[in-house]
């Protein structure tokens, strides 16, 4: 699990928030700094190219500078910048998504007995086979440990719709999951 280094309370991004929409450049810069880094995780999670996400992260960026004024006082900030990112990625993409969800490499993977590795390789099968919005709601829930609140309007449900989702792509991996069981690296 990824956990967002520097995040603010709610008081002190409200306060930010309002010094940003101000125009304060420092302001902007406490309350999105701290999430470029996952924002470039969710990015080369759609762009599986490095360079390319870093580039749709410095876009998003600018695009939320540029855009900081439509940013409602009581919308999680966060949220509106992972999904800045994600529409980013997707224009900026030319390839296929393959898996948000970072599964261990096979050189990782190596020093696992056979057995663990194939269940490895199941469950990033059966991820890879989900809609891409569901690769989306599970990185974004368990990869970087956002409510669902916060994952809904970047997936672009209600917090109801999104729980719904969440528990019925749960159930579709749920015989993988049971069989890879200690091997999630995410877990």
């Amino acid at each position: 699990m990824y956990t967002i280094p520097g995040t603010v309370s709610d008081a002190a991004a409200a306060d930010l928030l309002g010094r940003a929409k101000s125009g304060e450049r420092e302001a902007f810069e406490q309350l999105i700094g701290p999430l470029i880094e996952p924002g470039y995780h969710i990015a080369f999670g759609i762009m599986r190219d490095r360079q390319e996400a870093e580039d749709a992260v410095q876009e998003a960026a600018l695009t939320a500078w540029r855009k900081i004024g439509q940013l409602r006082e009581e919308s999680s900030a966060r949220a509106w910048f992972f999904k800045i990112v994600v529409n980013r990625s997707r224009m900026q993409r030319r390839g296929p998504w393959h898996s948000v969800i970072r599964l261990p490499d096979l050189d990782v993977v190596g020093r696992w007995n056979e057995e663990r590795t194939a269940r490895t390789l199941d469950l990033r099968t059966a991820v890879r086979e989900l809609a891409e919005n569901d690769r989306l709601l599970l990185f974004l829930h368990y990869g970087l440990d956002l409510p669902l609140e916060e994952v809904a309007p970047v997936v672009g449900l209600s917090p109801a719709g999104t729980k719904t989702r969440l528990y019925r792509v749960l159930k579709r991996l749920r015989p993988v999951l049971a069989e890879s069981e200690g091997s999630i690296p995410w877990k």
